[in-house]
């Protein structure tokens, strides 16, 4: 039987949209309204985030914040690192802004360095933006990236100055291992909202995306099925979820919402369903804003989902 850990990263310095720091706290007061003790039930640790630096003017102009989400990332990865090897332990990673997920899969790789590590992203995004490439110089962009330790210089817009090339050389090695995970390794799940730079990335590695509209026309069961074969080859598989991969008529609590994505209950039965795999190692959900919801819906959709998962996890097998 698994036990969930649960590990808070309420960071959001690398969102562009000010309020995913709120998000975790967020899901707990919906488990309140609720009526759960989910949150006390389960194990909890939460990592010291450098929140302060919105305060501080940026210095890198295309990776805002990128040495504050370095030293974020660096004791998630950590952190991780312990829960991963934790013998029947199953880490659940609550992040603010997606950036964090560098240090989420650093620390998968570090505790399994030798095995083949797979990543079912779900996201309206690719973030698979580099200093190079960003129009925004958001970090929460270009996780993606640095865990393929991919630069994409081949669409490059930007001339980043030395500090900015340095402290983006030590996120794609974070762990001491570059890259993390391999393109064939990776797969896309709802992403719908690509700028140009991304888009010729993603055809050049042939990374696939597995579009809501087939998602609809062979049904969630099928679908998570077919998503799980696709990574077949891989060992152990991270699951990141980003909260914009459900249509802003679900909850427009996120910084980031775009148009045609799925449902409360199609992303929760989805997982729900993925977590039947044993290769599935680890689950993380990011960018909750309530700041930007009404009546806390998304939080509320969203502890939903992670009841769910963590009833999946924990089943006796």
């Amino acid at each position: 039987m698994k036990q969930v850990k649960l590990i808070e990263v309420k960071s959001e310095i690398g969102a562009g949209t000010r309020g995913a720091s709120m998000g975790i706290d967020a899901v707990k007061i919906a488990a309140l309204d609720f009526g759960s003790y989910f949150f006390k039930n389960n194990k909890s640790v939460e990592i010291n985030v450098d929140n302060d630096l919105l305060y501080e003017p940026i210095r890198h102009e295309y990776a805002k914040r990128i040495v504050g989400i370095y030293t974020v990332s660096k004791k998630l990865s950590n952190e991780v690192k312990k829960a991963v090897e934790e013998p029947d332990t199953f880490p659940i990673i609550l992040l603010g802004d997606h950036s964090s997920a560098i240090g989420t899969l650093a620390g998968i790789k570090m505790a399994y360095p030798d095995k083949r590590l797979g990543v079912i992203w779900i996201d309206a995004h690719a973030d698979i933006h580099s200093p190079y490439t960003t129009p925004s110089g958001n970090m929460h962009g270009m996780p993606v990236a640095a865990i393929l330790g991919e630069d994409n210089l081949e669409n490059r817009i930007n001339t980043p100055d030395e500090e900015t090339i340095q402290y983006w050389g030590k996120l794609k090695s974070l762990g001491g291992i570059k890259p993390k995970v391999l393109p064939t390794d990776c797969i896309y799940v709802a992403a719908r909202d690509m700028e140009i730079q991304e888009s010729n990335l993603v055809k050049k590695l042939g990374i696939h995306n597995y579009t809501v509209s087939e998602m609809r026309a062979k049904g969630v069961e099928r679908a998570a099925v077919e998503v799980l074969s696709y990574l077949d080859k891989c060992d152990i598989i991270h699951i990141s979820f980003d909260v914009d991969s459900m249509d802003p008529s679900v909850s427009r609590g996120t910084g980031t919402p775009a148009k045609n994505g799925i449902t409360e209950r199609e992303a929760g039965n989805f997982i729900s369903r993925l977590l039947y795999s044993k290769k599935i190692v680890s689950l993380e959900i990011a960018e909750i804003n309530p700041t930007l919801d009404k009546e806390n819906r998304m939080a509320e959709n969203v502890f939903e989902i992670l009841q769910k998962a963590a009833n999946q996890i924990t089943r006796v097998i």
